[in-house]
């Protein structure tokens, strides 16, 4: 039995006593929360297309930042093998969602890793998205130990492995990603250049056409 094993059953013995509106509130967020980091995603890519190449390829950087993460995640689960504690912990309450079957295992928590990649790469492409962004991520690890299928120690290496993983590619590739930005921008293709934006001076250019 883990360490976190007393905490886990704290947090879903917690779970079981909240108002059943929040028990539906956060099996809902747990389940479809990483969506709105997808919008999130989005959204700054299209803030970027007006910005200069730097922002560009900070907005491209952090959906590449995220799937890189999520790739090491699944890469350290096959390693550890640990079993979830909805079916470990004995006498603990039983989850709020379905427990994932034997085989789906529990360390590091994907959901976090994302949502931890998610919310540093988007904070540094656009700085002030961090204060929406951070608790976001820190609602959607509390949210899988809440609902029953993650240790505690599963979902804060997941966030640590994200936010690290997402940091050191945003820095490493910063320049080179530029750089294709600007090649992307200055392409004869039309589909290369709306996708790439034509940078802060978009405006002026529309106007002048």
């Amino acid at each position: 039995m883990h360490s976190d094993s007393w905490l886990y059953k704290d947090i879903v013995d917690f779970a079981h006593s909240t108002p059943h509106w929040i028990q539906k509130l956060m099996e809902v967020w747990t389940e479809i929360g990483l969506l709105l980091f997808g919008v999130l995603f989005v959204a700054v890519w299209w803030r970027a297309r007006r910005g200069d190449s730097s922002a560009m390829a900070l907005a491209l950087l952090a959906p590449v930042g995220t799937a890189i993460a999520y790739v090491i995640s699944e890469l350290v689960k096959s390693m550890i093998d640990e079993e979830r504690p909805c079916r470990a912990v004995a006498g603990a309450a039983a989850s709020l969602i379905t427990c994932p079957v034997s085989g789906d295992w529990s360390f590091p928590s994907n959901h976090a890793t994302i949502a931890g990649a998610a919310a540093v790469g988007l904070a540094l492409a656009v700085p002030r998205l961090g204060w929406f962004t951070v608790p976001l991520a820190l609602l959607m690890a509390f949210s899988r130990v809440f609902v029953g299928v993650h240790y505690p120690h599963d979902v804060a290496v997941g966030l640590l492995l994200g936010a690290l993983v997402s940091f050191a590619a945003a820095k490493a590739l910063a320049r080179p990603v530029g750089s294709l930005v600007e090649t992307m921008r200055s392409s004869d293709t039309a589909v290369v250049t709306w996708f790439a934006g034509a940078g802060p001076g978009m405006k002026s250019k529309h106007r002048r056409s």
